[in-house]
């Protein structure tokens, strides 16, 4: 190829004798050169387009003349040699041509040294044909819509006919050259599963030389024209070994095959059906059984035989007939005779013997299959246990019975409760309106009527906001919107209204306090409104009147509270100096007077520090709940500690034993809660039993939000009697000489409780215990927060 290609090594082309597949590309119609430094080697169609200019060994230069656009075709004539496949148009004569250049295996096998080119020109405008002996048969195949690929010894693919690159998706160009084992291919058996390339049928065919006839194989195809979506289609592949010809020098294999993606597509939707029908029969529990024209069974009947344990033999014929109740024998006889002599549908009742021997109610019915001349083939039919169908009618007879006595009675019991409710509507104390769903009264009790000033005439019918629920208390329009009424019947929910008006006939407003529950029908929509209304005006009375009792009743408890503190403050002074002078007197005349005047002193003495003990009480008691210090969360086990070095004296007075099990916090004031604690375990020494060393057990247990501390002592304990009257002030049970105190320690302990929101009472021992049982009940701090220091 002179300027075009290397003439560095000088070789001779061949005929195209030599040449791999030459005889199939020189019986091509299409015009082929096989370019390479030896020369041009044309096939017919080439030569006959060229004319002379284009002997066996012409140059290059000999014939390119001829050729349109001969710098496009020179520049590509290297590309092409260097390995790249290249289109062009071209222009030969007059007549254009799409000009594919390419690096062939055959081109590389003839010119190893330096390769060659192989150019493959076809028509625009389609030549007159070139006789040709393939043409026949691939336009027969093309009519035929089956693909045909020839392929060589090697599996590769020299030429393909139109149905195959329809079918493929792929151009000729896409196709020349490709084999079997080209990874571009992606294919698949029937069941998913890779179908390799050294599978492929044109290479078993190539190997064993045997013909492979209808090989399903799935191949995916990518988009084209006629296809917009790539898609997987279904081929049935014939493979037929070829020998040496001379369209084919070597020998190869023709791959025949047709596009089968509909037919397997059928293919698997009818395995669906199949599949679903089977597991249709197998869920109702049916006997399927197949007959003859004839109506005579023949075994294997395996639904049957399980059904009725009858063999194979005992059924065939007309023996399943036996497995019948005695007296459906001959009627079952005559119904399924009358059915084959019109060869129609067959349905029919009897009883059938179980193989446990019970005899089960059937209802049979089967159709006539023909063929497609109308001839009778068989009879396929079904017999279904209704037994429990029959039980189920002729329970429904018994419950209809019922039912039917039941809705009388019921209706009785309506029309009754209708007038008991009429009856109770109407005397109800609370007014009562019903609304529709636009909010328009549909019903009125009296006592509404009444407390509105309305007739139920009037009621009845007009809007109810507008009529009686237009403004608010303070005269500013009251939104419909807003209106709990209007919102019901919206969404649907119940609500509950303390406080509002509404408007009374003569224009006043009417306290009220209503309800407003939503009516609905059985698909759960709202229909309406049921309004209760009460007239509150006397309720607001009374509550005004009480806010302002306890108003005067806390300012009371202020004072008293203040007095309380002022004068046992005040009185502390005066007790002092009593007590001072009464002590000199002491000190300076004791002895001096007679003993009745020594006694006068004790006396008096004693009475000042009871004096001073019960102002103290009294001043700690007024003074609980007056501190501004916040609470804090305190450790029980903490203050139990502190109550615990308080009682030190009492314990060694009188040999007592304190044992305390208090895990848990308490949100609170420390001071006032070790003064708690030391109270109450002060009075468990104090009250024991002549003889018996007093016990006191202090425990803590949470229970839910609140934490329960139990004082427990094994002293004289408390009677029923008493629990409520010793946490009163200055209340004692035992005279002073036994037992001292004031009488107000447990009513400071349970002022201090409640201080903290909780509670102090008593709790009866078990039978067999002796003493008694403080409870404590406290709120459990939320969140749980550390105890700081006391």
């Amino acid at each position: 190829m002179t300027d075009a290609v290397n003439t560095d090594a000088v070789s001779v082309a061949p005929a195209w004798s030599d040449v791999p597949a030459g005889g199939l590309l020189a019986a091509l119609p299409d015009p082929v050169l096989l370019l390479h430094s030896g020369g041009t080697l044309p096939n017919a169609a080439a030569e006959a387009l060229f004319g002379p200019q284009l002997g066996l060994h012409a140059e290059f230069s000999d014939w390119i003349s001829l050729v349109d656009k001969t710098a496009a075709l020179a520049d590509a004539l290297p590309r092409a040699q260097a390995g790249e496949t290249i289109a062009l148009p071209l222009t030969i004569k007059g007549a254009a041509f799409t000009a594919t250049l390419s690096p062939t295996g055959l081109a590389s096998e003839l010119c190893p040294e330096d390769g060659g080119v192989l150019l493959h020109l076809r028509a625009t405008v389609p030549n007159p044909p070139v006789p040709n002996p393939l043409d026949a048969s691939l336009n027969l195949l093309d009519n035929l819509n089956l693909g045909l690929t020839v392929q060589d010894r090697q599996a590769r693919i020299l030429h393909a006919n139109t149905a195959a690159q329809t079918i493929l998706g792929l151009t000729l160009d896409q196709l020349t050259g490709r084999d079997s084992l080209d990874p571009r291919w992606q294919a698949v058996h029937p069941d998913g599963s890779p179908f390799p390339g050294h599978t492929h049928p044109s290479i078993r065919s190539l190997e064993t030389g045997e013909i492979l006839r209808d090989v399903p194989m799935g191949v995916f195809t990518p988009a084209t024209v006629q296809r917009e979506s790539e898609e997987w289609r279904w081929l049935s592949i014939t493979a037929l070994p070829q020998g040496p010809s001379a369209w084919l020098p070597e020998g190869g294999v023709l791959t025949v095959f047709s596009d089968a993606t509909a037919a397997q597509r059928t293919r698997g939707q009818l395995h669906g059906t199949e599949a679903r029908f089977r597991s249709l029969v197998e869920a109702t529990s049916q006997i399927v059984w197949v007959s003859a024209p004839d109506g005579m069974l023949h075994p294997p009947q395996p639904d049957w035989t399980a059904f009725t344990g009858q063999t194979d033999a005992e059924l065939a014929g007309t023996g399943w007939m036996n497995a019948l109740h005695p007296d459906d024998i001959v009627p079952s006889g005559e119904v399924w005779g009358e059915a084959l002599m019109r060869q129609g549908l067959y349905e029919n009742e009897y009883r059938v013997r179980r193989k446990d021997g019970v005899y089960v109610t059937m209802q049979a019915r089967a159709i006539p299959v023909k063929n497609a001349d109308g001839t009778l083939r068989e009879w396929v039919g079904t017999s279904s246990d209704i037994s429990a169908v029959r039980a189920a009618e002729a329970r429904l007879r018994d419950l209809n019975a019922t039912l039917e006595a039941r809705v009388q009675e019921r209706t009785d019991e309506l029309a009754q409760i209708t007038r008991f409710a009429t009856l109770l509507l109407s005397a109800a104390g609370e007014g009562i309106l019903g609304l529709d769903v636009s909010g328009r009264n549909t019903f009125a009790n009296p006592e509404a009527a009444r407390i509105l000033g309305y007739g139920r005439e009037r009621l009845i019918g007009a809007d109810q906001h507008t009529l009686l629920h237009h403004h608010h208390a303070d005269g500013t329009p009251h939104d419909p919107s807003q209106c709990p009424i209007q919102q019901t019947i919206q969404d649907g929910q119940t609500r509950r209204v303390e406080a509002d008006v509404f408007w009374h006939a003569q224009g006043q407003a009417v306290p009220v306090a209503y309800i407003v529950t939503p009516t609905q029908d059985e698909a759960g929509s709202v229909t309406g409104a049921v309004v209760m209304f009460q007239d509150i005006t006397e309720r607001q009375s009374a509550r005004a009147a009480l806010e302002d009792a306890i108003a005067d009743l806390e300012r009371s408890n202020r004072e008293l509270a203040q007095f309380a503190y002022v004068a046992s403050h005040d009185l502390q002074e005066p007790l002092r100096t009593v007590g001072s002078y009464a002590e000199l007197l002491s000190r300076r005349y004791q002895g001096q007077l007679d003993p009745r005047a020594d006694q006068y002193l004790v006396f008096m003495q004693e009475a000042v520090g009871r004096m001073q003990s019960l102002i103290r009480d009294l001043l700690s008691f007024a003074q609980i709940g007056r501190s501004d210090a916040l609470p804090r969360t305190v450790s029980l086990d903490a203050v139990l500690q502190e109550a615990a070095q308080n009682v030190q004296a009492a314990l060694r007075e009188t040999g007592g034993h304190l044992t305390w099990e208090t895990p848990g916090t308490v949100l609170g004031h420390p001071s006032l809660l070790v003064q708690l604690f030391t109270n109450l375990i002060g009075n468990g020494l104090k009250f024991h039993r002549e003889g018996v060393p007093p016990h006191v057990r202090v425990i803590a247990r949470p229970e839910g939000t609140m934490l329960r501390i139990q004082v427990i002592d094994n002293g004289i304990g408390i009677g029923t009697e008493y629990h409520e009257r010793i946490f009163a002030i200055f209340q004692r049970l035992h005279r002073r000489e036994a037992y001292p105190g004031t009488g107000m320690g447990l009513a400071i302990c349970r002022k201090i409780a409640e201080h903290h929101g909780g509670t102090l009472e008593v709790t009866l021992p078990p039978p067999d215990q002796f003493g008694s049982i403080l409870t404590l009940s406290f709120p459990i701090p939320t969140p749980p927060q550390p105890a700081l220091p006391l």
